[in-house]
Order: C-alpha cells, then sequence, then structure tokens
C-alpha cells in the first residue's frame, strides 16, 4: 500500500541557505529556520513520511564532502528526536547542472527514486522548497507543490515558510485544480 510522503529540499526549506555561491560545509554551519523543526513534526503527526531531496553540487566542486553530509543529517535526525519525528531518506544529486543528470532538480529522478525505494503515492504527496527548480520537479513527478520563504511562484501553495505551509497541509489544503489557475479561473467566474 502506497503512503503519503513530503520530499523536502533542505536549503532555504529546512536551513539557513549559505549566501549566493557558498555552501553548508560543516555541521556548525547548519542552522534550522525558524518553526521549520515544528513544521517537520507536524507534517509526520498528519502521516507524512519524510524524505530530504536536495541539489547538494558542492560536493562534485570539492567544497562539501559526503561525510559532512552524513553529519548535518546526523544532527538533523538528533534534533528531531525531541519531536518524536526522524527523516525516513535524504536524496541528494551531486552533479553540476551542466551534467546533464536525471536527478537534479527541476527533473524529477530524486524524487522518483525515493517513491518507488519508500512505496509512495506521489500523488497524495508534496515537494516542498525554495525555488522554481523544487515546484518543478514535484510537479514532473506528479506531485502537489510547496513553495517557501518569501518566494513567489506557480507551485499549489505559497507560504512564507515551512511551519506555515506544515499548518495548511496538516489541515488539509487542497489546491485548486491546476488547469483553473491562473487567467483560465479569472476568465470563467
Amino acid at each position: 500500500m502506497s503512503r503519503k510522503a513530503v520530499f523536502l529540499d533542505r536549503d532555504g526549506t529546512l536551513n539557513v541557505r549559505a549566501p549566493e555561491h557558498e555552501y553548508v560545509t560543516s555541521v556548525s554551519d547548519f542552522a534550522w529556520l525558524p518553526g521549520a523543526v515544528e513544521g517537520v513534526a507536524r507534517l509526520a503527526r498528519a502521516d507524512y513520511v519524510l524524505t530530504v531531496a536536495s541539489n547538494q553540487r558542492g560536493v562534485a566542486r570539492g567544497l562539501v564532502t559526503r561525510e559532512t553530509l552524513r553529519e548535518i543529517e546526523q544532527r538533523m535526525q538528533r534534533d528531531l528526536v525531541a519531536e518524536r519525528c526522524a527523516i525516513e531518506r535524504f536524496r541528494y544529486c551531486f552533479h553540476e547542472g551542466e551534467d546533464d543528470c536525471e536527478c537534479r532538480k527541476p527533473r524529477p529522478g530524486m524524487i522518483l527514486d525515493l517513491a518507488e525505494q519508500l512505496d509512495l503515492d506521489l500523488a497524495a504527496s508534496w515537494v516542498i522548497g525554495d525555488t522554481e527548480t523544487d515546484v518543478a520537479a514535484g510537479r514532473a513527478a506528479g506531485c502537489l507543490t510547496a513553495l517557501v520563504g518569501g518566494a513567489e511562484g506557480e507551485a499549489d501553495l505559497v507560504a512564507p515558510s515551512l511551519d506555515a505551509a506544515s499548518e495548511a497541509i496538516a489541515s488539509g489544503f487542497q489546491p485548486a485544480p491546476r488547469e483553473s489557475s491562473g487567467l483560465n479561473s479569472a476568465m470563467s467566474a
């Protein structure tokens, strides 16, 4: 039986994003965004499988090690214990944008891999991120999408933070059908 899930972006969604052209290169650089831990816990209580799907090209550039990613994962899991939840699986794309891989968002490869590995129902699942590439990957995988952190875009849900998005999702938020959004819905009114 397939389960519903949330595919979370990491930098800018769960934790403070490093300045442009810089990376979270150590556990001490990792800082949760306000309300992110609570938002993750709320989604877990709403019976969503929690996963992280994150582009991490800093590894390809030699600026971040896979060991550092594992240490950050361990830190995240320790922090979530107090909320009685955990990330079930982490998945990363280590490629540069020009590598033309299937896993780097906006392509859906990481999401599709996680769905297959964990028997997840993509149509009942959400991709939550802070960029349009997260939204595009979610849509390509057939998921609902949420854009957080003050970004504007074409997601099913736009919220100021993961905490706010999790409140809406856990409360049963259902977006309008995609074909009736934007100009089409204004014209049919």
